[in-house]
């Protein structure tokens, strides 16, 4: 192999280009399983942005489903998220350009089912046993006001706008129907809280016709960032919370026969099981039966998929080569999981893991870009202390490329990434952009700032109030801690 060319840090010439950055990618989004098939949504550069509803069959066949020009993107809280459902192969899409629901059968074309009217829809519960989905709606019919949300009932034969069954509050997520139809759950939150902020998991008992009998608040305490309510195989409630300080996993029992309603975590870590709902219909576990969780969680900006048992409480890593799992997702069948992942090397891919085998398949990559491992730079974790006396993240990328070197008595540029958005989080998946610049002699540091998730409670709320302040401080401080 030939000896590295010593060249000034910044001068290296590097295969990464910026037209290769672009080229053939693709937006991976939201998934379902139904049955054997796979589906998820592809947002797609060259088709003008287009988010395309995508299915796998069993026998590896990959076609689209949704026909052009539609696009399954729904505006629900602006950052939309939950833009289908499917439900024996029939599909119930949220479409950008009018906002209307529709059902497309197989084999068929789409049909509106509400009206062509300032309604938006997402983040659907398919209620087979009524015949209808249960969604959240978000009105905008009438000027000089804002916009509200209700959860509403939508009859998935004849549609309509949808008949309201909760409202009152100014935002809905998650409306989930226990395994019989018998019970809903729900989340929601008020001005001046985002859902990270406070949510509350509320339930009722659902009546022959549909309606909901008594609501019931599961128990929590106003700034507990409740989210995801998933309902095991048997008809227990699961949800996320943050009330100890982490995103963990819980379960409520309702009281009976004398005895207390409680809420009881099923693995106090302290890590994250969960993530900020900007998008609706976030889904990071679900169950493969009712003793067996299949979940993502988070520690240290490093994400695992592991099994969780409901019994024991015990928690088993599954081995994947990957260190960004279920941010984008993760859906559970009996046999098999099917997630978002990624790692340094290997760009964000839709991904199968069969329980029983441990086998993992990759079905769908958002880059079919190929570098070689020489040009790639390693990210390391690195901690490092900041301003009042505590200590921030980032990931730390060093100058790597097989062709060249440094100069011994010079130390490389450093560029400092601060990533977009209060909550959110910058990964260690390989980003051609980040390899762009260290293909060219050029260090990369990118800054999980106090405000990032993925550390905890108390590190999220850091930016609360100091937006502009903590995050500067965190990304100077970063610099400072590498230049030593």
């Amino acid at each position: 192999m030939p000896q590295p060319k010593i060249a000034p840090y910044g001068s290296w010439k590097s295969p990464i280009t910026a037209d290769l950055i672009v080229a053939d990618s693709v937006g991976l989004g939201d998934m379902a399983i139904d049955g054997d098939d796979v589906y998820w949504t592809e947002m797609r550069p060259s088709e003008g942005g287009r988010y395309v509803l995508v299915r796998r069959t069993p026998d590896g066949q990959v076609s689209d489903v949704t026909p052009p020009p539609f696009n399954a993107r729904t505006t629900v809280h602006e950052y939309g998220g939950g833009a289908f459902a499917v439900d024996d192969g029939v599909v119930y899409f949220s479409n950008f350009a009018d906002q209307r629901l529709y059902r497309q059968d197989p084999g068929g074309q789409p049909r509106p089912l509400t009206p062509q009217v300032d309604l938006r829809y997402a983040d659907g519960d398919v209620d087979r046993r009524r015949g209808r989905m249960v969604c959240v709606r978000e009105d905008h019919t009438a000027g000089g006001r804002e916009a509200v949300n209700t959860l509403v009932s939508l009859d998935l034969d004849t549609g309509g706008p949808g008949d309201v069954i909760v409202s009152g509050n100014d935002f809905y997520a998650f409306p989930r129907l226990s395994p019989d139809g018998s019970r809903l759950a729900w989340i929601t939150w008020n001005h001046p809280h985002m859902p990270w902020d406070g949510a509350e998991l509320w339930v009722a008992d659902v009546r022959g016709d549909g309606s909901l009998g008594p609501q019931e608040r599961v128990p929590g305490a106003d700034d507990d960032a409740i989210t995801q309510p998933v309902w095991s195989p048997e008809g227990v409630l699961y949800f996320v919370s943050d009330r100890t300080g982490w995103w963990n996993i819980y379960r409520w029992r309702e009281g009976s026969g004398g005895l207390a309603e409680t809420v009881e975590p099923l693995c106090a870590l302290q890590a994250e099981f969960g993530v900020p709902q900007w998008g609706l219909g976030a889904s990071t576990y679900g169950f493969a039966s009712e003793r067996r969780i299949i979940c993502a969680y988070n520690t240290q900006g490093a994400w695992q998929l592991a099994e969780l048992d409901t019994e024991t409480g015990e928690l088993k890593t599954v081995p994947t080569p990957f260190t960004e799992i279920g941010r984008g997702g993760v859906k559970v069948a009996p046999d098999h999981v099917v997630f978002s992942a990624g790692s340094p090397t290997v760009a964000i891919a839709v991904v199968r893991h069969d329980l029983a085998s441990g086998q993992t398949a990759m079905l769908r990559s958002s880059s079919d870009v190929a570098v070689d491992d020489g040009y790639l730079s390693a990210p390391e974790a690195i901690e490092f202390p900041t301003e009042g006396g505590l200590t921030a993240h980032a990931f730390f990328y060093p100058p790597a490329n097989e062709d060249h070197a440094g100069p011994s008595d010079e130390r490389p540029p450093l560029l400092v990434m601060s990533h977009g958005g209060p909550t959110g989080a910058t990964s260690s998946t390989l980003s051609l952009s980040v390899q762009f610049w260290t293909s060219r002699g050029i260090a990369v540091v990118d800054v999980n700032y106090g405000g990032s998730t993925g550390y905890g409670t108390a590190y999220r709320r850091r930016l609360n109030g100091s937006w502009g302040i903590v995050d500067v401080d965190d990304c100077v401080n970063a610099a400072r801690y590498l230049e030593r």
